[in-house]
């Protein structure tokens, strides 16, 4: 089956990811303290980082994740300068549905804690475009309450066929803005490694 083709590579497809800044207040933080920048939202953009706090609260606890069907791919996602994105737990179900739904996000978003923890920091949905487009034939890419999906062509660095994504980073907001790649106060030092 395509999905479990792709399954070693569906979450470093999420590297990519959505983008737009926007409008309803965010605090940017560093180390999870609040500091003075503040990112402007749209009341849409504060009501889909709100749906997904909601539909993800019960995942601050990474067991419950795991029981309901994700798992670590790929270890610790870093960028060469942009910060990091962390570790993604991926339900594959959910990639193989080809849903876009704010209450079921494909892939969970820790950051790895000094005290070994993990730390829920976001959401990422990702659709497989000829999924989506053989679904939803000229409605271009996927939308998420008004946020829209950015695509990635094939061939990309990643061997995949042409995907949408878009990450949320609804638990740790991100100074760059709730919807885009990277995050600049992520951090993979604490991680130890992912066992085979």
């Amino acid at each position: 089956m395509k999905i479990a083709r792709i399954a070693k590579y569906s979450v470093m497809a999420l590297i990519l990811g959505a983008m737009a800044p926007g409008r309803v207040t965010a605090q940017s933080t560093r180390n999870h303290a609040a500091s003075s920048k503040v990112q402007q939202l749209t009341t849409a953009q504060g009501a889909l980082l709100q749906a997904v706090r909601e539909s993800t609260a019960r995942f601050k606890d990474v067991s419950v994740a795991e029981a309901e069907g994700y798992s670590l791919l790929f270890g610790c996602v870093t960028g060469p300068d942009s910060g990091a994105m962390g570790l993604h737990y991926v339900n594959m179900a959910l990639v193989g549905s080809g849903g876009v739904d704010a209450t079921k996000p494909q892939i969970i978003i820790y950051e790895p804690q000094p005290d070994g923890h993990l730390q829920l920091i976001g959401a990422d949905f990702l659709v497989l475009a000829d999924q989506w487009d053989k679904a939803h034939p000229g409605q271009g890419a996927p939308q998420l309450m008004g946020q829209l999906y950015h695509y990635f062509e094939s061939p990309n660095r990643f061997g995949l066929p042409p995907f949408y994504t878009l990450h949320v980073w609804a638990w740790k907001p991100n100074p760059k803005g709730a919807f885009v790649n990277w995050h600049p106060n992520v951090s993979c030092a604490a991680f130890s490694g992912q066992a085979p």
